[in-house]
C-alpha cells in the first residue's frame, strides 16, 4: 500500500529512491547536491538540498520519458554552525519507477559549471541495503570459517576454545588462569573482542523490531549456514551470539563475566595472525542484567522453533533468572578496568554507574516470560520519568518496548505510550526550518560518537514504531527523512552505509576490512558519523575537514571517532532499514 499525506508541501512518505550516477561537478564548482543515494518509493516525498547557488530558475529535472518537471517548493535554509546557504528542494510527485536526471547549469564569462546526479524511483529500493545490515552479523563471526562470503570468505579465527578467567574474575572453583572454553559470537566493532552489555543491547533491539515486523522477518532469507532450517534468519543470527553469551554465565554463581578481550587492542591484521591471550574478565551488574533481559527476550521469541534449537528455551530461562537474581544481590557490582591487573586491560570499557535502567529491561522482560508478579513489581520500581532514544548505556527504551508491545498491562502500556508520542513531537517540531529537511542534524548534540546510530536510526525507529501503535501515518514521513540524511543529504554528501551509494565510507576503523586483501570494506556497515569531539585526533595525528558538528567526518582508518563500526549501531541499522523495508 502507498501511504499519502494531505500536506500539499512535502507530502508522502519516504521509502525508496535509488541514485545510480555520481553527482559529477566542475572541478572549480562549489555547487553540491546533496540527495538520498539509496532510495525512494514511488509514494515518497522527493527532497534534495543544493548549496552554493540559488537552484531557482536553474534547477532542471528530467523525467525518464524526457519530460522536464519544475520543483514545487524551494526554500533558503541557512546552517547555524558555518552560516552556509542552502536550498531546499521539494520536487513534487514524481511517482512513476525510473530514473530521474536532476542537473544545475550555471555560466560566468567563458566558464562553465554544471552538477548532476540521478534519482531513480522504485518499489522497494532498501531491501538491498536492508539485507546486508543484517547479512554484515555473518560476516563478523567470531570462532568460525566464513565461507558464504565470497570475496569475504576467510578460515577460522578466535575459535576461543582456550580463554582464561583473569584475576578480576576469579573465584574459589575458577580461580585466576582457569581455561574455559567461550565460543561463537560476534566481533563487536573495529576490534576483535567480544562483550557482553553491547552484544545483548544489540540482540535487544533486533529483538524488539521482529516483534514488530514478524511476517517481515520470517520471510526474510540472509543467505546464511542456517538458512533453509525452520528457524527465521534473524533468529538463526541472533543465535549464533546468544550460544556465546550463555558461556559467559558463571554456572556456580550465576554472574555474567563483563566481557571476553585480549589485554590491549590488536593491530590491523587477520584474526588468524592474532596471538595474544584472551580472558574473561570481572563480572557486572550491568552485564547481568543486559544477559538476563536478552535470554528472556530470546527463550520466548524462539519457543516455535525448538525443533531447530532444543533446550535452548530452558536452558535461556533458568539462565535469565538466576543472573537477575546475581545481579540483586550484587547492584553496586560496577565495571571498574582502571582496578585490573596482572594483566591490566585496556579495551573498550561499555563502562555504566547506573543500573536502573538495565534493572527496568530486564524485569519487563523476565515479567513477559515467566508472568511471576515479582518481575511486574520490580518494573514499576524503576519506571523511567521520560522516552530516550535506545543506546547500550541507556536500555531503558527497550524496556519501553516490552510493555509496548506487551500492552495488557493497561497502566505501564500507557504511560509508556504517552512518553514515546512525547519524544515523537519534540523529534518533529523544527523539520521544516532544518537545513536537511529532517528530525536528526539540526542541534549540536545530535553529533557525536555513534550518533548516527543511537540519535538517526533509532531516533527513526521510534517514529515508525509510534505510527503502529496508533494506526497512522503521521510520524512515517519523518522517519524516512532520517533515512534521507543516513543516505546523503547532509553536510558531507556521504552515504554512511558502506558498499551503497555513489559515494560512501572506503576506509572504516575496521580490523579485517583493512587487514584483508579485497579493495572494498564489507558490505552493510553503518559508521559512527560526524563526531565534533574527534577524540581521536591527536593518536592518529589526523587532520579533519571541519570542526563543525555535522562536517566533523573523516574516512580514513585511524579514526575511530567518526569512521568504526559497531554491532550495536548496525543493530539499529537492521531495525530501521527492515521496518522501512517492511512497509511496502
Amino acid at each position: 500500500m502507498l501511504y499519502r499525506f494531505q500536506k500539499p508541501i512535502w507530502s508522502a512518505i519516504l521509502p525508496f529512491v535509488l541514485l545510480a550516477s555520481a553527482c559529477a561537478a566542475h572541478a572549480q564548482s562549489s555547487i553540491e547536491i546533496r540527495r538520498n543515494q539509496v532510495g525512494c518509493s514511488p509514494a515518497q516525498e522527493k527532497v534534495i538540498v543544493v548549496e552554493g547557488m540559488t537552484p531557482q530558475g536553474k534547477l532542471q529535472v528530467t523525467t525518464p520519458s524526457g519530460k522536464k518537471v519544475k520543483p514545487t517548493a524551494i526554500r533558503q535554509a541557512v546552517s547555524p554552525w558555518t552560516g552556509k546557504q542552502r536550498y531546499v528542494v521539494d520536487l513534487g510527485q514524481l511517482t512513476a519507477p525510473g530514473r530521474y536526471h536532476i542537473s544545475i547549469h550555471t555560466s560566468s564569462g567563458s566558464r562553465q559549471n554544471r552538477q548532476q546526479c540521478d534519482l531513480v524511483v522504485a518499489e522497494r529500493p532498501y531491501q538491498a541495503i536492508a539485507k546486508a545490515s543484517l547479512r554484515l552479523f555473518y560476516l563478523i563471526r567470531s570462532g568460525v570459517a566464513i565461507e558464504l562470503g565470497g570475496d569475504y570468505n576467510r578460515p577460522v579465527g578466535h575459535p576461543d576454545t582456550h580463554v582464561l578467567v583473569h584475576p578480576s574474575a576469579a573465584t574459589e572453583r575458577r580461580p585466576a588462569g582457569t581455561v574455559i572454553s567461550s565460543p561463537y559470537g560476534w566481533y563487536d566493532a573495529g576490534d576483535y573482542n567480544k562483550y557482553v552489555v553491547n552484544s545483548a543491547f544489540s540482540i535487544g533491539l533486533m529483538l524488539a523490531a521482529y516483534e514488530q515486523q514478524r511476517d517481515y522477518f520470517t520471510a526474510l532469507t540472509t543467505d546464511i549456514p542456517e538458512s533453509g532450517n525452520q528457524t527465521p534468519d534473524l533468529l538463526d543470527e541472533m543465535m549464533f551470539n546468544l550460544r556465546w553469551l550463555l558461556t559467559m554465565q558463571d554456572p556456580d554463581d550465576g554472574g555474567v563475566y563483563h566481557k571476553l578481550t585480549t589485554p590491549n587492542f590488536e593491530g590491523f591484521i587477520m584474526p588468524t595472525a592474532c596471538r595474544q591471550p584472551r580472558y574473561v574478565v570481572a563480572k557486572s551488574v550491568t552485564a547481568s542484567l543486559d544477559f538476563a533481559a536478552v535470554m528472556a527476550d530470546a527463550a520466548r521469541h524462539l519457543a516455535p522453533y525448538q525443533h531447530d534449537y532444543p533446550d535452548f528455551c530452558q536452558q535461556a530461562t533458568a539462565a535469565a533468572e538466576r543472573a537477575y537474581q546475581w545481579a540483586k544481590a550484587n547492584p553496586d557490582a560496577f565495571y571498574r578496568q582502571e582496578l585490573l591487573r596482572d594483566p591490566a586491560v585496556s579495551t573498550g570499557t561499555y563502562g555504566d554507574r547506573n543500573a536502573r535502567d538495565e534493572f527496568f529491561w530486564a524485569a519487563s522482560a523476565l515479567y513477559r516470560l515467566t508472568r511471576k508478579p515479582y518481575y511486574l513489581d520490580e518494573a514499576r520500581q524503576t519506571l523511567p520519568s521520560r522516552f530516550s532514544t535506545p543506546s547500550w548505556g541507556n536500555v531503558a527504551a527497550l524496556g519501553s518496548f516490552e510493555w509496548l508491545a506487551e500492552g495488557e498491562t493497561a497502566d505501564l502500556y500507557a504511560t509508556q505510550l504517552t512518553q514515546l508520542l512525547a519524544y515523537c513531537q519534540s523529534a518533529v517540531q523544527d523539520v521544516d526550518a532544518s537545513c536537511f529537511q529532517s528530525p536528526f542534524g539540526n542541534k549540536p548534540r545530535d553529533f557525536g560518537w555513534g550518533c548516527l546510530a543511537e540519535n538517526c536510526c533509532c531516533q527513526a525507529l521510534v517514529l515508525l514504531l509510534a505510527d503502529k501503535l496508533q494506526g497512522t501515518t503521521a510520524y512515517r514521513r519523518y522517519a524516512l527523512q532520517n533515512a534521507d540524511y543516513l543516505m546523503g543529504r547532509n553536510a558531507t554528501g556521504y552515504c554512511y552505509v558502506t558498499g551503497f551509494g555513489d559515494k560512501s565510507p572506503l576506509h572504516p576503523h575496521h580490523r579485517i576490512s583493512a587487514a584483508d586483501a579485497v579493495e572494498q570494506p564489507f558490505p552493510g556497515m553503518l559508521v559512527g558519523g560526524p563526531n565534533p569531539a574527534q577524540q581521536d585526533r591527536a593518536a592518529g595525528n589526523l587532520t579533519y575537514p571541519s570542526s563543525y558538528p555535522d562536517e566533523s567526518y573523516l574516512d580514513v582508518t585511524e579514526s575511530y571517532a567518526s569512521n568504526e563500526i559497531a554491532i550495536n549501531w548496525n543493530a539499529s541499522l537492521v531495525a530501521f532499514l527492515c521496518w522501512l523495508d517492511a512497509l511496502k
